[in-house]
């Protein structure tokens, strides 16, 4: 499954539209004003369906989701050289990006890719491709690249 995740152009917040490969709505996400980040992931009908939550006054980035009102893990920046590293209490995953921080993949606990993410680079604004092997995984994945842009986004 393909998703295709863009930053809305002219917002206060942070705000996505994320479309399968026909351009239809799969997610929207609409941010909050907030401590930190804030992100609520909203499906196609535009019902609330899962937060991303930076948790603040840690010592490396911290986000926690939320799936409903359940949280169901959290991702941590890990101190890394060269390749962004982030580590993730969610069914197993482990995150790793290249050198650039444009491409990430999410791999299971057996090494087997559940999603890869890459970064379109000539875009106004933030626009990834999210390639998910089941789509059952297309929230966690969606979630986990809102983490990481949002860390992205924190630095400056």
């Amino acid at each position: 499954m393909r998703m295709l995740f863009k930053q809305r152009l002219f917002s206060w917040f942070d705000s996505y539209d994320i479309y399968d490969e026909n351009g239809t709505t799969l997610f929207t996400v609409e941010g909050q004003l907030a401590w930190g980040h804030c992100l609520h992931i909203l499906d196609a009908s535009g019902c609330h369906i899962a937060t991303v939550q930076q948790k603040l006054m840690t010592f490396l980035p911290q986000f926690k989701l939320y799936v409903a009102e359940n949280e169901v893990g959290t991702i941590t920046k890990e101190f890394s050289f060269l390749k962004p590293h982030f580590d993730i209490d969610y069914n197993g995953w482990n995150i790793t990006g290249d050198w650039t921080e444009w491409d990430y993949t999410i791999c299971d606990a057996a090494g087997t890719a559940v999603a890869v993410i890459t970064k379109e680079i000539f875009n106004w604004t933030d626009t990834y491709v999210i390639d998910v092997a089941n789509p059952v995984d297309a929230l966690p994945a969606l979630m986990v690249v809102l983490a990481i842009d949002a860390e992205k986004c924190s630095r400056g």
